[in-house]
């Protein structure tokens, strides 16, 4: 398969999430200062809040499986130029009943000395990731009036990275807004409602510049 295509083509289904457990340095005994950073990129089988205003969506805790051996990265802000750690060297990645858990030595770097500072003083509180959906089911919400369809992620295609986060990652509004599109065509139904306007998706936009 040719690398770049590939490339473009898991790029065109990037999603991002975030989720508010916190951003913790690991605790040691005696004076010594720890450097091991510890947090939640996702969280199981917890409902999201409305994602523009048609859909919720939870993660199945089998859905990161396949994924826990991938070259997936540790970054600030999602910013490829702020690298913090990469699985397998210096980033452990693993789930438990609560989620996906990350821990990684912050580096003796202007970054990762900066992440500490901030992180004890609670400047820095939450957890994202970044990734692409392999299998996901959808269910129509019969429960609550706002949402119209619940999305549970079942696997997790490409973890991208994980990333302690300054600001929550608004979910990409042009995937959203695909997503929906493909799930009506897929049914033959078309929106009807709470269809994403024009302007809302560039406001949308307007903020994924200052949250990644």
């Amino acid at each position: 398969m040719d690398a770049t295509k590939n490339k473009k083509e898991i790029d065109s289904r990037l999603e991002r999430r975030f989720f508010v457990l916190p951003v913790k340095i690991e605790k040691r005994e005696g004076d010594a200062e720890s450097r091991t950073i510890i947090g939640y990129a996702a969280v199981f089988n917890k409902w999201s809040d409305p994602i523009y205003g048609w859909f919720r969506e939870k993660i199945d805790p089998a859905a990161f499986n396949a994924v826990l051996n991938q070259d997936t990265v540790c970054l600030f802000n999602h910013d490829r130029n702020q690298m913090l750690a990469r699985n397998g060297i210096t980033l452990k990645l693993s789930v438990d009943a609560t989620g996906l858990r990350y821990e990684f030595e912050a580096p003796n770097t202007t970054l990762g000395n900066d992440l500490l500072e901030n992180i004890r003083l609670g400047n820095i509180k939450n957890s994202s990731f970044a990734f692409t959906v392999k299998r996901a089911e959808w269910k129509k919400n019969d429960d609550d009036t706002q949402i119209e369809e619940d999305r549970t992620i079942l696997e997790v295609e490409e973890l991208i990275d994980v990333s302690p986060v300054t600001f929550p990652a608004y979910p990409d509004a042009t995937v959203a807004k695909c997503e929906y599109e493909s799930f009506c065509a897929e049914k033959r139904e078309k929106p009807q409602k709470k269809e994403i306007s024009h302007q809302a998706l560039e406001d949308e936009l307007e903020l994924l510049k200052y949250s990644n």
